[in-house]
């Protein structure tokens, strides 16, 4: 089973390493974010973009992220993320673009996939 531990490993051997191909990142990270993790009560998925100074450096960030909660002996301890981010200079058609949608305010996941996939930002994939 997937544990918050080997997440990164295991969502890397479903990605090959240096890949440039958004669309084949996205779809990997969408079947990633069904597979259990122990110890997961409920799966958060975020997609974010848009031009950010996380780096030290304004840059346009297109950043897929699983959120785990993370408990010790039963009690929450903190939260992880585990990114897939592309980072690009920000272009003039790149810096109107802006989006922070998380899984948690859809139905479901497939629900959340489905509006993602329908958002102009994704012109990209």
């Amino acid at each position: 089973m997937i544990t918050v531990m080997n997440a990164e490993s295991y969502l890397k051997t479903k990605i090959d390493e240096g890949t440039v191909d958004i669309k084949n990142v996205w779809e990997a990270f969408k079947a990633f974010s069904k597979e259990l993790v122990e110890g997961e009560e409920e799966t958060e998925i975020l997609f974010q973009c848009g031009v950010y100074n996380f780096t030290g450096e304004k840059l346009f960030h297109f950043d897929f992220v699983r959120q785990f909660s993370v408990f010790r002996e039963g009690e929450y301890f903190h939260l992880e993320q585990l990114h897939c981010e592309f980072l690009f200079k920000p272009t003039k058609e790149l810096k109107k673009l802006k989006v922070e949608e998380w899984s948690m305010d859809f139905e479901g996941i497939d629900d959340f996939f489905k509006h993602i996939e329908s958002l102009k930002e994704l012109i990209y994939l």
